[in-house]
């Protein structure tokens, strides 16, 4: 603990301890009264934070996820997460990818590759990726078949990641055979 945050502990316990004293005074004789109340407070903020995370889960569950086609444009709503995520059908298996624009290629969870009958067990993770979180092993493989919506590519270059992920990515190897176009909460591909 640096002398900041030594500081600001501090702070809070002068604070709490102020408030104990003004809840001590103020309900002096009625101190059974004062926890009811108190506990009141409590479950009042306890059920809403509750309720506002339940409603952001699904909010972000709903969002995000109906992607729709015009013609040669593929429209894609941002999510409530703030990131924009396409489902892919690879052979005959639907995979749920986040469009990553600053990532240079397909990158597969070990969970993903298990549905599309890649045993992670055979693979050889010999490839590293340089990302946010440091440096991650990789194995390389292909994709046969790939469809989003009309457009259908054979043979997409992919890596399985070594470590854990969230999800999979969608990155520029795949993403640049599309013209991107960003406009306010919703991406374009454009092909």
């Amino acid at each position: 603990m640096d002398g900041g945050d030594f500081g600001r502990v501090t702070y809070l316990l002068l604070l709490l301890v102020a408030a104990a004293g003004w809840l001590m005074v103020e309900y002096r004789g009625r101190m059974g009264f004062a926890l009811r109340a108190g506990l009141a407070w409590v479950m009042i903020f306890v059920g809403v934070a509750a309720a506002y995370g339940l409603w952001t889960d699904l909010r972000g569950r709903e969002l995000g996820t109906q992607a729709t086609v015009s013609g040669r444009t593929i429209e894609v709503p941002r999510a409530f997460d703030g990131h924009y995520y396409l489902t892919l059908q690879v052979g005959d298996t639907p995979v749920r990818f986040m469009a990553d624009t600053g990532a240079s290629g397909v990158v597969l969870t070990q969970e993903d590759a298990q549905r599309l009958g890649i045993d992670p067990q055979t693979l050889r993770f010999d490839g590293e990726a340089f990302t946010a979180n440091g440096v991650v092993r990789t194995a390389d493989v292909t994709l046969q078949e790939v469809s989003l919506g009309p457009f259908f590519d054979q043979s997409v270059r992919a890596s399985v990641n070594a470590g854990e992920m969230e999800g999979s990515l969608l990155g520029m190897e795949y993403l640049g055979r599309y013209r991107i176009e960003i406009e306010g909460n919703r991406m374009l591909l454009i092909r």
